[in-house]
C-alpha cells in the first residue's frame, strides 16, 4: 500500500512539473511577441534533468523506507510467529495444568475416598466391637438372668409376685384380704362392735406363659395360682398353712385374625384393654382381691372365639361355665331341688352348694378402638333349671290327685331364661398419664357376675324359680407416672325386690317384709367364745363403695420390681325396708401391700 502511494505522489509530481513548463513556454511565447528577449531562460532539458534526480532521490528514499517496512515485517512476523509458539506453550502448559489438575483433582478424590473408607472401616469396628460386646453381654444375660426359658422350640415365661400384706376392718367379718360385700355385719351383731386385724401373704402368686410360633399361627398357654383357698386344716393357729388356689389354666391358637381359647379364665364379661386378648384383663388396681363393687367379672372354665379386624374392631363370642351362685330371699316351700353339695369323691367341695345347670352360659362381645380409647358392648344369656315338687308340702295334702302326705308325685323339671345387656369405655388423656373408665351391666339373673356376691334367682311359692333383676355399675379414675399409680373407684349394685304372695297370703321371694328385724338389738353369744350373737337382718337392696389408694414403685428393672402401697375403702349396704325399718351396714377398711413382682 505504501508502495502504491509513492508512484502516485511521483507522478503527481511529474504532471505538476511538465503543466509548469508548458505554461511556461506558453508564457514567454506570447512575451516575446510583444517584446524583445531579454536574456536565455533554463533548457527544459536541464529541468527535466532535476526533475529525474528528484525522483530519483526519492525513489531512493523510497526503497529505503520499502526496505525499513520488509524489515519491519519480518520482525512483526518473527514476533507473530514468536506470539504463536507463546500462545502454543501457553495452550499446551494450560492443558498439562488442565491435566495435572485433574490427576490432582482424581488424587484427591483417590486419597478422599480412601480416607472415607479408613473412617468407615474405623467405625465399623468400633461398631462390630460395641456389637460384639453387647452381643456377649446379652448371652451372658442370657444364660445367668434370662427373661424366658425356651425348650423345645417353645418359650417359657415365669411370673408372678410376693406378697405381705394387711388389712384393718371396722366391723369384723373373718374374711382375711378379701372381703365378703354382701356379707358386711349389721348394727345389733358382736361382729359390727369389733374390728379385726389380718396379715396374709396369700395373695402371692405364681404364673407361667408358654408360647410356641408356626409358620402361620401362634400358640399360647397359661397358668396362673395363688393361695387364696382353705382346706378342711387350714388355720391361723400356728403353720396358716392354705391351700395352693387354681385362678387360670388356658390354652389358645391365633392364626388369620381368628383366635381359640379354651380352659379356665377370665369371663368375656371382664373388660380387657386390647381387642378381647386374654392376658389384657383391665382389672381394678386395688389390694382386695375381691376387686371392688360394681366390677362384673368371673373366673371359670370357657371357650372362647375370636375374630380380629385390622386391630380395629374385635368380635367374640364364649361358651362358659354356668352356676346358681345363691337363692335369694325366703319363706318358700321345700318344694324345689336346684342342685346339692359337692360330692368330694367327685372333686367337689362338700361343703359348698352346686347347681344342676342345663346349658352353659353364652357371651358375646364386640370391642371397638377406632383410635382414642377402647369400647366394649356385651351380652349374657344363661338359663336357670329346678325340679319342682307340687305335692311335697303339707299345704298340698289331698289336693294332688286324691294323694295324702308330702308327695314327690308329679315332679317336673322347669326351666327360666336370663339375660344381660352392658358395656366397658375406656379413654387416656394427659399423654396417657389419666386413664378414665366405666362400667355398667344390666339385666336378670346376672348378679353372680357382680363382685357383691349378690343372688341371681328367688323362689316363686310354686317352687319355680324367678331370675333377680339386677343392675351393676362402676367409675374408675386412674393415674400412671413410672414411679407410681393413683387409683380412685366408685361403684355399686342393685338387686330388684321381687316377692309373691302364697296360698295363705304371705308373700314369698327376695325383699319380702318377713325378712327384716324390727329392732337391732345385740343379742348375748353362742357357747364357745366363737358364736357371735346376730339379731339384724335384711334382703340387700344395693351395695356401694368407694375406693382410693396408690401403688409407688421402689425399684423397678431388670431384677424384678418392688412396691408397696395402702388402699382406704368405705362400703355401704342398704337392705329392702318395710315400714320405716330399713337395716344398713357401713365398713371401713385399710389394706398395706409390699410385693415382689418376678422380672
Amino acid at each position: 500500500m505504501k508502495r502504491v502511494l509513492a508512484q502516485v505522489f511521483l507522478l503527481a509530481l511529474v504532471g505538476s512539473a511538465i503543466a509548469v513548463s508548458a505554461q511556461t513556454e506558453s508564457s514567454g511565447t506570447k512575451k516575446a511577441s510583444r517584446t524583445p528577449k531579454a536574456s536565455a531562460a533554463p533548457s527544459l532539458a536541464s529541468q527535466l534533468k532535476t526533475v529525474s534526480d528528484a525522483l530519483a532521490s526519492q525513489q531512493r528514499q523510497i526503497e529505503q523506507l520499502r526496505q525499513e517496512l520488509q524489515s519491519r515485517d519480518q520482525v512483526v512476523q518473527q514476533l507473530q510467529q514468536r506470539l504463536e509458539q507463546s500462545q502454543a506453550a501457553a495452550s499446551q502448559a494450560a492443558a498439562g495444568a488442565a491435566s495435572a489438575s485433574a490427576l490432582a483433582s482424581k488424587q484427591d478424590e483417590s486419597v478422599g475416598a480412601l480416607r472415607n473408607d479408613v473412617n468407615d472401616l474405623k467405625q465399623n469396628a468400633s461398631a462390630t466391637a460395641l456389637t460384639l460386646q453387647e452381643t456377649q453381654k446379652s448371652v451372658k444375660d442370657a444364660i445367668e438372668s434370662p427373661l424366658a426359658i425356651h425348650y423345645k422350640g417353645v418359650t417359657i415365661t415365669p411370673g408372678g409376685f410376693l406378697a405381705a400384706e394387711t388389712v384393718w376392718r371396722q366391723r369384723a367379718q373373718a374374711a382375711d384380704i378379701n372381703t365378703s360385700f354382701n356379707s358386711i355385719p349389721f348394727p345389733g351383731s358382736s361382729q359390727a362392735e369389733m374390728s379385726e386385724f389380718f396379715g396374709s401373704g396369700r395373695q402371692s402368686r405364681l404364673s407361667m406363659l408358654v408360647e410356641g410360633k408356626l409358620k402361620n399361627a401362634k400358640l399360647t398357654g397359661y397358668f396362673e395360682a395363688d393361695f387364696l383357698s382353705a382346706g378342711t386344716t387350714s388355720n391361723d393357729n400356728q403353720s396358716n398353712s392354705y391351700t395352693w388356689r387354681q385362678r387360670q389354666v388356658w390354652g389358645g391358637v391365633a392364626l388369620h385374625g381368628w383366635s381359640v381359647t379354651g380352659g379356665q379364665m377370665w369371663s368375656l364379661v371382664t373388660e380387657t384393654r386390647k381387642g378381647t386378648d386374654n392376658r389384657t384383663e383391665a382389672l381394678p388396681m386395688t389390694i382386695d382381691p375381691q376387686y371392688t363393687v360394681g366390677f362384673s367379672w368371673a373366673r371359670q372354665w370357657g371357650v372362647r372365639f375370636s375374630r380380629n379386624f385390622s386391630d380395629k374392631l374385635w368380635m367374640a363370642l364364649s361358651v362358659e361355665n354356668p352356676e346358681i351362685n345363691s337363692i335369694g330371699g325366703g319363706g318358700f316351700s321345700n318344694n324345689f331341688v336346684v342342685g346339692s353339695p359337692g360330692l368330694s369323691g367327685g372333686l367337689y367341695n362338700p361343703l359348698a352348694n352346686y347347681s344342676f345347670n342345663l346349658t352353659p352360659d353364652f357371651i358375646v362381645k364386640t370391642a371397638v378402638e377406632p383410635g382414642f380409647g377402647h369400647y366394649e358392648v356385651f351380652g349374657i344369656f344363661n338359663s336357670f333349671r329346678n325340679r319342682i315338687f307340687p305335692c311335697a308340702t303339707t299345704a298340698a295334702t289331698g289336693t294332688c290327685g286324691g294323694i295324702t302326705g308330702p308327695s314327690s308325685a308329679f315332679a317336673n323339671n322347669d326351666t327360666k331364661v336370663g339375660w344381660g345387656a352392658g358395656a366397658n369405655a375406656r379413654v387416656s388423656f394427659l399423654h396417657k398419664h389419666m386413664d378414665v373408665a366405666g362400667h355398667v351391666l344390666g339385666g336378670d339373673g346376672i348378679e353372680r357376675y357382680g363382685t357383691g356376691g349378690l343372688p341371681v334367682v328367688t323362689v316363686r311359692p310354686t317352687g319355680t324359680l324367678a331370675p333377680l333383676r339386677g343392675y351393676q355399675g362402676l367409675g374408675t379414675l386412674e393415674f400412671h407416672y413410672p414411679k407410681f399409680d393413683l387409683y380412685l373407684n366408685y361403684g355399686g349394685e342393685y338387686a330388684q325386690r321381687t316377692e309373691y304372695p302364697n296360698a295363705s297370703g304371705t308373700l314369698v321371694g327376695y325383699g319380702r317384709p318377713g325378712s327384716l328385724t324390727a329392732k337391732c338389738v345385740e343379742p348375748p353369744p353362742g357357747a364357745g367364745g366363737y358364736a357371735p350373737g346376730s339379731s339384724c337382718k335384711g334382703d340387700t337392696r344395693a351395695l356401694s363403695e368407694g375406693t382410693i389408694g396408690f401403688w409407688y414403685r421402689i425399684y423397678n428393672g431388670p431384677y424384678g420390681r418392688i412396691q408397696l402401697g395402702p388402699q382406704y375403702s368405705y362400703v355401704l349396704r342398704s337392705t329392702w325396708g318395710f315400714h320405716g325399718v330399713e337395716p344398713k351396714a357401713t365398713e371401713n377398711m385399710f389394706f398395706t401391700s409390699f410385693r415382689y413382682y418376678l422380672p
